[in-house]
């Protein structure tokens, strides 16, 4: 994905939201470079639907600077919403009448002319795969073909940011799956995608950046692969099927965990390719053979539990804060 030095897509700093005495957002930073998939993760509660709906100018801040698509959201918020499309966690799409008669309806209050909305709702139902039941009334389609059809009414007025707000809650595997090859084919094409989800794969799937906003703060971003480095847990796994090489090698090792019943040992690692050279010439020169060698590294779900369960996190570097 093509990420530019131009204006960030979106930028917010001090973004701050209360309802009375209850803080929503307490301040917070982002940056959403244009052509990328940027996503936010949170407990229930966190706040991830309100820094949507302000980003969108569905709601005002109490504070902060806010820029969309180039825009002042304080001073302009009539342009931030000529550049963007919205998705919400409750689908927009109206069950009592067809899903071609749903893109008419989106092509009418984008004000496009009776034909060119004709032509724009043929090719996003066929781009969604939804021209087969196009005549059919929306409330007889899955929930996959839902969730298509309110991405592609969003898709109508062609806007350079979508917000996605937990996209595929409620979906199978597979037309998760789906979803996710639609969302990577629009950011190819050069739009730019703020993404909230409760599925942490999803976010390691698709996002070339992700915070993590606990508390009404973010508490740690970067890539997928910066924020696992933030939590311990990662080791390397050798297992050994003659006792004898097992029995050396746990004699030999420090700071190793031993599984007598599977002969394994597990040793701290954060998976980086000198450690693994490291332990590689550590069996050649003491001529002991693993039958097998596994890493294994923390995962979101980790990093997740770390951030917003209390669990003590290591100090994150300075190049990946923000």
């Amino acid at each position: 994905m093509t990420k530019t030095t131009h204006e960030p897509a979106i930028s917010a700093t001090g973004l701050h939201k209360a309802y009375g005495d209850k803080t929503v957002l307490d301040g917070i930073d982002l940056t959403v470079p244009t052509g990328t998939i940027f996503s936010l993760l949170g407990p229930n509660g966190a706040g991830k639907t309100t820094a949507v709906n302000i980003l969108s100018t569905l709601i005002t801040a109490d504070a902060g600077r806010l820029r969309v698509g180039g825009h002042d959201l304080a001073v302009d918020p009539q342009a931030v919403r000529a550049t963007i499309g919205v998705t919400g966690q409750f689908s927009a799409v109206d069950g009592l009448i067809t899903g071609e008669e749903n893109m008419l309806l989106m092509a009418d209050l984008h004000h496009l002319p009776k034909q060119d909305g004709r032509r724009v709702a043929a090719e996003l139902l066929d781009r969604f795969d939804l021209t087969d039941a196009a005549k059919k009334p929306a409330s007889t389609y899955s929930g996959g073909m839902k969730r298509r059809l309110d991405l592609a009414m969003t898709l109508v007025g062609n806007p350079r940011i979508i917000f996605l707000d937990e996209p595929t809650t409620g979906l199978d595997p597979r037309s998760r799956h789906n979803m996710w090859n639609i969302i990577r084919e629009l950011v190819s094409g050069g739009t730019t995608v703020f993404l909230t989800t409760q599925y942490l794969d999803e976010a390691d799937e698709l996002a070339d950046h992700i915070a993590v906003l606990n508390d009404g703060r973010i508490a740690a971003e970067g890539s997928a692969d910066e924020l696992k480095r933030l939590v311990p847990g990662g080791h390397v796994r050798l297992r050994f099927t003659d006792p004898d090489a097992y029995q050396s090698a746990a004699t030999s090792l420090r700071e190793v965990s031993r599984d007598d019943e599977a002969l394994a040992l597990q040793i701290p690692s954060g998976g980086s390719q000198r450690e693994l050279r490291a332990i590689l010439d550590w069996l050649d020169a003491s001529g002991i053979e693993a039958d097998e060698l596994t890493v294994h590294t923390p995962d979101l779900d980790d990093v997740f539990f770390a951030l917003t369960g209390g669990a003590k996190v290591p100090n994150q570097p300075k190049e990946n804060v923000r």
